[in-house]
């Protein structure tokens, strides 16, 4: 069973830094394209980044040099550094996987959800 989880959430003052860990089990997620989604109350869930198989990186605009992406293949672990925060950063991340799956010979690709992990940057 395909499983996500997300830690290291919590509340910080804005200027802060944080470090969310997404731990995977139940499939090889180097196989899979990887990303941090968050969702701030009354908002459509964004995508704020993200990383391919191959490791390329990709970042929101709302985050772009303040946040950082990277994945420890051996741990399964998928990490998101989030430096400078700031209070509209506030929301609940979510690790997602993007993981290819074989179907009768045609590719397919199965998304998995973290539960998500809460994030709150006071001023």
């Amino acid at each position: 069973q395909v499983q996500l989880v997300e830690s290291g959430g919590g509340s910080v003052q804005a200027g802060g830094s944080l470090k969310l860990s997404c731990a995977g089990s139940g499939y090889d997620f180097s196989r899979c394209g990887m990303g941090w989604y968050r969702q701030a109350p009354g908002k459509e869930r964004e995508l704020v980044s993200s990383i391919s198989s191959g490791g390329t990186t990709r970042y929101g605009d709302p985050v772009k040099g303040r946040f950082t992406i990277s994945q420890d293949n051996a741990k399964n672990t998928l990490y998101l550094q989030m430096n400078s925060l700031k209070t509209e950063d506030t929301a609940v991340y979510y690790c997602a996987a993007d993981c290819p799956r074989r179907v009768w010979g045609v590719m397919r690709v199965d998304k998995y959800w973290g539960q998500g992990t809460q994030v709150t940057v006071s001023s």
